[in-house]
């Protein structure tokens, strides 16, 4: 797949036709940026040459009498030649890969992960930086980045709403610094939350009879999470482990002031006493505590969470997820369920998070009703930590006016718009709710937020960022004690972390410091992009009619959606002729028009029917998109199958991606990711989202597609248009391939043969991922007496051969086949040898025909037994395994021995029975290796090691099938334990049949590529030869 060629367009490119007028905030975004055409090259190449300039009057201008070290002789030498000579061809190469296999995040045709082109103030600033490689451990090898670092944790602190005046009494002064990434700023905050919750039991001990401290124990006293004070040695356990925030970080402070206790001698009483010297186990132990303290955030959470949970001793499991609301915000009646049974069980709670910004969905958590919540039960004696993870969402936090108060009728209004022209790009507002939400992080304890997201700056560069300064003693290995003084001390005693790149400060500040971390600055970068992404978050809800071959869902609600779920007199009719109308009002509004049409157009609506206001409707809160996509049979009948959308999703984004070295990003037009709802995070949400694809209630987990956009410069050339029309191309081509697998239809039909005395038993070579295939039958049949003699005798001189009856032509099962019951057609062997042709198969009768659709399956693979269905007459007995979820195994074996007691009546049999092999752990071997690996070739084994082998013995245990020969599942392997029909063992035949790849194939799956990624670095390795 191509590139499309550009329009010729006078005095432009891809993107605009002529310069904005009077756009400034876009020509100052404009400067930011490499481009995605490099048209700022020569201004970067500038910069590169000056800081390269200043690198070597550094070393000219150090003591300039030592002299050069390097002669002009060793530099002309041919050894010296020939190895500079190899460096620069392996630099030139290995650019030469970077250019080849890199995806273009600078292009707007990038719309997939959280990564765009980074701003030239981050590259300069780490480039520069680079050069000097200081290590932000210490002042002595950093003494100007561990500055850098100080004053870009205090831009981002005050970016966050965070006060820095010491003056100003009625905030603390707010702190922060700069990590390698969110998943070490988060690790670091649950640490902190954990020290700080255990602070008031480690220092109980101290203040007991004979600790350091006792001295205190008859006068110290402090306020009770509930209000009243009371002597701080009285605490009960729950009232110790539920301290505000603010009560515990002034405890130092007070016995300082009030008993003259210094900062040395609390230091070394807690290096005794403290959690980071004693364990968590050590502290549960003194304490009593039997209920593990819960962690609490929406189960949409960053893997990086239960991560760190585990890392700092508090256990993954007591990581608790929140439930979702239907567009993957915290549910705020969840939380309050959970915290009120915290309550009652008095089990204690570290802290809640509040996301601002989840990386699948882009949703911002409800943080004032989070803080609410915890006003709520500290009043009720239950206290924790408030931590908002705003790894994505905090740079969004520019874009709240300076002027911004919380209520504000004007902050609905959409911004004013300055600059006309093609090439003018408009502002965009976040939602209300969403900038009250970003507001309220100035009251959250803790912040996370990456610079090398939405800061536009290279990796590593993640940031933590504290209300209160003091909080950062509390996680220190010089100073674990708690000091409201400022210290000089090294940045890098603070937090988890030890050696870390100057760099990453470096580019940070000088970003942010370039850039501005206000409304003019990182705000109208983001201001800019927020409207992008509602410009696809347009096409991606309007984009699909009843006309469509596909349907596109967006996870966020419409506005009419949303209105209609309020309201209890919506209908389904009603719902639908809403949503219907509009997306028509969307196409005519936003799709068809240019972004100055846009604008033009709304000067004359009243705010509320501006073409803009839907605009900040659409989408998530932040600039991801998450969406969904379902296809349309021939017929014009929506998909049901989640298992099918599912495939769909995974056959667009495998085009539109990534995955192997063969694969060449200069091909890809359009780049998008995904993601999966899992149905234990997600719940009702994921539940919902199904519902509204069409798609059948179920446990399925739900693949969905994704889009990050952080560029600004697409939205005007009909670029956007472009990327879509590309995006549906690839669409409706995959749609094609998923109705030939799913859609009915004639095809030829392979049984496996299993000779009884009086019949044949017929086994279909099942496939779950083809439709004309996907069953479980097992049929009894008659065949002519010719071709069942020369079957015979060829089983006969082979024994342990399989051997297969397929169909002559091409036949649908259902409307022939069972329903005639007669067919011509062919036995082979495993071999491929033609046995005989011509075979005229007879009374064709189903014992089981059971569907292998998803929605028909197990969530799990049996436990303790593994199932077969028992067929045939009680002189030739058959069995074959129980296809109840996917990937499975396709296990059979011909005339077993079964010793039972008592013996199963011959009209069971008849209708068939269920067998469980009891002790075989299914579960535990779930899924199986490809057949050469389990039997060393396909068919019958000799192998010693696999457990299904002519001869083995299983101790069995058979019951009645409750369900009817075509029934679906979920549920057809459970059995009824006290109507069991015959316990006993049974001894497997000769005639075995093992096969773990044919039912698990699929025959649309593209050819996959190996990865050859060591051999693309050896191409580098060559050229130092």
């Amino acid at each position: 797949m191509g590139q499309d060629k550009p329009k010729n367009r006078p005095n432009g490119n891809l993107y605009t036709s002529k310069a904005p007028e009077d756009d400034e905030s876009h020509q100052m975004i404009s400067s930011l940026f490499l481009g995605p055409h490099a048209e700022n090259y020569e201004y970067f190449k500038s910069n590169i040459i000056a800081i390269l300039e200043a690198t070597r009057n550094a070393r000219l201008n150090y003591f300039p009498d030592d002299g050069p070290f390097i002669s002009k002789e060793v530099q002309a030498s041919a050894t010296f030649t020939k190895h500079t000579d190899k460096i620069g061809n392996a630099v030139k190469k290995a650019a030469e890969l970077l250019s080849k296999h890199s995806v273009p995040w600078w292009s707007p045709r990038y719309a997939a992960h959280m990564c765009m082109d980074m701003s030239m103030p981050s590259l300069l600033g780490y480039f520069m930086t680079m050069l000097y490689n200081p290590n932000n451990v210490s002042i002595e090898a950093s003494p100007l980045t561990m500055v850098a670092e100080i004053e870009a944790g205090q831009q981002i602190c005050e970016m966050l709403g965070y006060n820095l005046d010491p003056e100003v009494k009625s905030a603390p002064v707010g702190w922060g610094h700069i990590t390698c990434g969110g998943t070490v700023a988060n690790l670091e905050s649950v640490c902190l939350a954990r020290n700080l919750k255990f602070y008031p039991l480690a220092l109980r001990n101290a203040v007991k009879d004979f600790g350091p401290l006792s001295f205190i124990g008859d006068t110290f006293v402090v306020e009770t999470c509930r209000g009243p004070k009371k002597l701080f040695k009285d605490l009960s356990k729950w009232e110790l482990l539920n301290l505000k925030v603010d009560t515990v970080l002034e405890i130092p402070d007070r016995l300082s002031v009030e008993h003259g206790i210094s900062s040395k001698f609390l230091q070394d009483t807690m290096k005794k006493y403290g959690i980071q010297s004693v364990g968590l186990g050590s502290l549960e132990r003194q304490y009593d505590i039997d209920q593990p303290i819960q962690y609490m955030l929406c189960s949409t959470r960053h893997y990086s969470w239960p991560k760190s949970g585990a890392i700092a001793g508090i256990g993954s499991q007591n990581v608790v997820g929140i439930a979702p609301d239907m567009e993957a915000r915290l549910d705020l009646n969840d939380l309050d369920k959970l915290l009120q049974a915290s309550l009652e069980k008095q089990q204690a709670v570290y802290a809640v998070v509040s996301i601002c910004g989840s990386t699948e969905e882009g949703a911002v958590d409800p943080l004032r009703g989070i803080l609410e919540l915890r006003r709520k039960y500290q009043a009720q004696g239950l206290s924790f930590v408030v931590h908002v993870d705003g790894a994505w969402g905090g740079y969004f936090a520019s874009m709240i006016p300076r002027d911004f108060r919380p209520g504000d009728p004007k902050n609905a209004e959409p911004p004013k718009q300055t600059g006309r022209g093609d090439g003018f790009v408009p502002d965009a507002s976040l939602r209300v709710e969403t900038q009250e939400d970003i507001y309220a992080m100035r009251d959250a304890d803790s912040i996370t937020v990456d610079p090398h997201k939405a800061g536009y700056i290279p990796y590593p560069a993640g940031s933590l960022c504290y209300r209160d300064e003091r909080m950062r003693f509390l996680i220190t290995w010089t100073s674990p004690y708690i000091s409201r003084a400022g210290t000089t001390e090294s940045i890098g005693i603070y937090g988890v972390e030890g050696s870390k790149p100057g760099a990453s400060a470096m580019s940070t500040w000088l970003a942010n410091r370039c850039i501005g971390t206000g409304p003019e600055g990182y705000g109208a970068l983001m201001a800019e992009v927020c409207f992008t992404i509602s410009r696809l978050s347009a096409h991606w809800a309007a984009m699909s009619t009843e006309t469509s071959s596909f349907i596109c869902v967006p996870l966020n609600l419409l506005p009419s959606e949303r209105k209609a779920m309020q309201d209890p007199n919506t209908t389904s009719e009603s719902y639908a002729q809403a949503v219907d109308q509009e997306k028509q009002l969307i196409r005519d509004r936003v799709l068809n028009k240019s972004n100055q049409e846009i604008i033009d157009e709304d000067a004359d609506r009243p705010t509320e029917e501006k073409a803009m206001v839907l605009l900040r409707a659409l989408g998530s809160d932040l600039n991801i998109n998450a969406f969904a996509l379902n296809f349309r049979y021939s017929d014009g009948t929506v998909n049901d199958d989640v298992e099918e959308a599912n495939y769909l999703n995974r056959r667009v984004v495998e085009v539109l991606s990534v995955d192997s070295p063969e694969d060449d990003p200069t091909k890809i037009p359009f780049f998008l990711t995904s993601t999966e709802f899992e149905h234990e995070l997600y719940g009702d949400c994921a539940k919902h989202f199904k519902k509204r694809l069409g798609l059948a209630e179920d446990e399925v987990s739900l693949f969905v597609l994704r889009n990050v956009l952080m560029t600004p410069f697409p939205t005007e050339g009909n670029f956007i248009d472009k990327m879509v029309n590309i995006f549906q191309e690839v669409v409706e081509k995959e749609v094609e391939v998923c109705r030939k697998r799913n859609e009915t239809m004639e095809n030829h039909h392979s049984f496996i043969l299993q000779d009884g005395s009086d019949k044949i038993y017929l086994i279909n070579r099942s496939m779950f991922y083809l439709a004309s295939r996907r069953r479980q039958l097992i049929a009894s049949a008659n065949l002519d007496e010719k071709s069942l003699n020369t079957y015979r005798d060829a089983k006969k001189n082979n024994p342990k051969e399989s051997y297969f009856l397929s169909t002559a032509q091409k036949e649908d099962i259902s409307k022939t086949i069972l329903s005639d019951g007669a067919f011509e057609a062919v036995i082979t062997s495993k071999s491929g040898k033609t046995i005989a042709q011509n075979v005229q198969v007879k009374s064709f009768t189903a014992i089981k025909d059971r569907p292998l659709n998803s929605k028909y399956r197990d969530h799990a693979y049996p436990s303790g037994h593994m199932p077969f269905y028992l067929y045939g007459t009680p002189s030739s007995l058959h069995i074959d395994h129980m296809l109840l979820l996917a990937p499975n195994i396709q296990l059979s074996a011909s005339n077993v021995t079964l010793s039972v007691d008592p013996p199963i009546p011959a009209e069971k049999l008849k209708n068939g029975c269920i067998l469980y092999l009891d002790g075989v752990q299914e579960s535990a071997m779930q899924p199986f290796l490809p057949t050469s690996h389990l039997v060393g070739g396909t068919g019958p084994t000799s192998a010693n090691n696999f457990f299904f082998q002519a001869g083995k013995r299983f101790k069995v245990s058979v019951f009645e099938d409750r369900y009817g020969i075509d029934a679906g599942g979920p549920g057809l392997g459970d059995v009824d334990y006290g109507k069991r029909l015959a316990t006993g063992e049974v001894v497997l035949g000769g005639e075995i049949w093992v096969d773990s790849e044919g039912v698990n194939r699929d025959p649309f799956k593209r050819p996959s590529q190996t990865a050859k990624w060591r051999e693309e670095f050896d191409k580098i390795g060559k050229e130092l030869e």
